[in-house]
């Protein structure tokens, strides 16, 4: 037994030695690159990769503070490395950018810890990162081909109104976009705009719902002095602005009839007089409707003109409720991050699990615009680099509160929402596989497994 004891410590100082023998090699072929301090941020070591990775030479750094040679976005805010040198604690994949030495920035992922002594003492601080130069370039091709203009979107129905738009701005047809509130309703409109001949004009949009019956005529038309009480100058209205250009028209179910014939003649003569006024004024204007309801059956309610109906309806784009496209929450929350990291200078990266699951349940009635609201919020009160559930608005966190079942299945939001569509497109084309799959874009085999997957029976 004690022989055998022995045996075992000398085992262990053997393998003790070898390992301290070839550090030095084991360090300089570590795939990341790795630097190590001492409590003041005095660099005491950098391995071949931190060299390869940076552009300096571990003789010119060491000595001299990670700070002055990194030059990253966090050093002066919230050091990762200080901070487990002082509290003992792990960073882990913080993504920042470091200074080369050749001037050039590049991002990686850093990781820190705190080096200890054999007495637990805490005598510096090691960093160890990794390039993501690829992994940003992946991303932000990932990203690309779902963002169109400043849409975000993987949803079938959305990639096919991608393909769709740039055909449809290229056209004079008037256009119809009908949609949830909170859809992006004005977003589409801005990229028929953007993408046409009409570039160069204005971009007009009047808020029928906003404007009273007595004074939207005049908003409209444009007015001469003395047309009606309170006219005491000739004004120009929103044609007039659009002149060149585009006028959206948004909530235009909400339009009095009076104005709905106005306009009826606007669209099919391209021209119009401003209230006041004899005199014809021809409009050089592509009109471009929006509404949150659905205007065919208003026009069987005898609620709008059946003839102006037409007159927009030349091309019509449908727009489905963020509920029906799940898979879209999370590029949409990754975008709105990008956004107000850039308009409020701060330092968010993410979203924890339990958040993004919480989003991906909730109903969102407000649609996009309501989740574009919450992470804002979350911006304003958030501390930390990564988005907590505290974080969020009251309302979506009282949701789930109130039905602790809602969240509780067996199968994760992003495959609920896949196997939703998959559905969805298969009923519509009376479950021929050949067609969904070409539908969805993938190949039939791809579908066949899915169905198999989620259960899904033909």
């Amino acid at each position: 037994m004690f022989h055998k004891w022995n045996t075992f410590q000398g085992e262990q100082r053997m393998a003790s030695s070898i390992d301290q023998r070839f550090f030095p090699l084991i360090f300089d072929s570590i795939s990341h690159g790795i630097f190590t301090t001492n409590p003041e941020g005095i660099i005491t070591s950098f391995n071949c990769m931190a060299e390869k990775l940076t552009g300096w030479n571990r003789s010119e750094v060491i000595g001299r503070t990670c700070w002055s040679i990194f030059q990253t976005d966090l050093c002066k805010k919230s050091c990762p490395l200080e901070y487990s040198i002082s509290t003992g604690q792990t960073g882990k994949d913080h993504e920042v950018t470091i200074l080369k030495k050749d001037g050039h920035r590049i991002p990686v992922a850093v990781s820190t810890n705190a080096l200890l002594d054999d007495k637990g003492k805490i005598i510096g601080g090691v960093e160890m990162f990794r390039d993501l130069c690829m992994e940003t370039e992946l991303k932000k091709r990932l990203k690309k081909s779902y963002v169109f203009e400043d849409i975000v979107s993987k949803h079938h129905m959305m990639q096919k109104l991608f393909k769709m738009l740039p055909l449809v701005a290229k056209s004079q047809s008037t256009v119809l976009i009908e949609g949830e509130s909170g859809t992006g309703k004005e977003l589409i409109a801005r990229a028929i705009h953007n993408l046409g001949p009409r570039k160069h004009g204005q971009f007009v949009t009047i808020n029928c719902s906003a404007i009273p019956d007595t004074i939207m005529e005049a908003e409209l038309f444009g007015c001469k002095k003395g047309a009606f009480a309170g006219a005491e100058q000739d004004r120009d209205g929103r044609l007039a602005l659009a002149q060149g250009g585009t006028l959206l028209l948004d909530e235009i179910d909400e339009l009095s009839k009076q104005i709905q014939i106005k306009l009826q003649r606007l669209i099919k003569q391209k021209e119009y007089e401003p209230v006041g006024s004899t005199q014809t004024v021809r409009a050089d204007v592509r009109v471009i409707a929006s509404s949150s309801r659905d205007l065919a059956q208003l026009v069987t309610k005898r609620r709008f003109r059946q003839d102006l109906y037409y007159c927009l309806n030349v091309v019509q784009i449908k727009l489905p409720p963020l509920a029906e496209r799940r898979e879209d929450v999370p590029l949409l929350v990754q975008h709105f991050i990008d956004r107000f990291n850039t308009l409020q200078s701060k330092r968010i990266s993410t979203v924890s699990e339990r958040v993004m699951s919480m989003l991906m349940w909730y109903p969102f009635p407000g649609n996009v615009r309501e989740l574009e609201n919450a992470v804002e919020h979350a911006f304003v009160v958030c501390t930390d680099t990564v988005i907590q559930v505290d974080d969020l608005p009251r309302h979506i966190v009282e949701y789930f509160s109130k039905s602790s079942g809602r969240m509780q299945s067996s199968t994760p939001p992003l495959e609920n929402a896949e196997a939703e569509t998959i559905r969805k497109v298969l009923m519509k084309n009376n479950f021929k596989r050949t067609m969904t799959a070409r539908e969805l874009g993938i190949s039939r085999n791809t579908l066949w497994r899915k169905m198999k997957k989620y259960g899904i029976k033909a």
